[in-house]
């Protein structure tokens, strides 16, 4: 069995992404969604390092940016207490997330 999520970048002419649209018919999400940025992680196992796909369009806001990153952080710490069961570890990352997030905020404020 095979399933698809579909991502869909449409470029301006300074070759920076304009918009950006997804699927994921087999999650449950069958017709495009607007995004406004996207961050995708892949693990290669070979060569034992990260990959990354990270965009955005310039629609995005610093202040969206921040929320979006601090949910990732903490998303990240659910997922690595699933894989790992490092319970002491996934709170730490997600005591980070909570100080970044007010760190960011404070940072707009100035």
């Amino acid at each position: 069995m095979k399933s698809n999520i579909n991502i869909q970048i449409e470029l301006a002419e300074d070759k920076m992404p304009e918009t950006i649209h997804w699927t994921a018919p087999d999650g449950g999400v069958p017709d495009l969604q607007a995004a406004k940025a996207i961050l995708l992680g892949l693990w290669d196992g070979q060569e034992k390092s990260a990959l990354r796909i990270d965009l955005w369009t310039n629609k995005m806001m610093v202040d969206e940016m921040n929320d979006f990153f601090y949910q990732t952080f903490y998303g990240m710490a659910d997922t690595y207490l699933r894989a790992t069961k490092n319970a002491a570890l996934a709170n730490d990352l997600k005591e980070f997330a909570k100080v970044f997030l007010k760190k960011a905020n404070d940072a707009l404020d100035k």
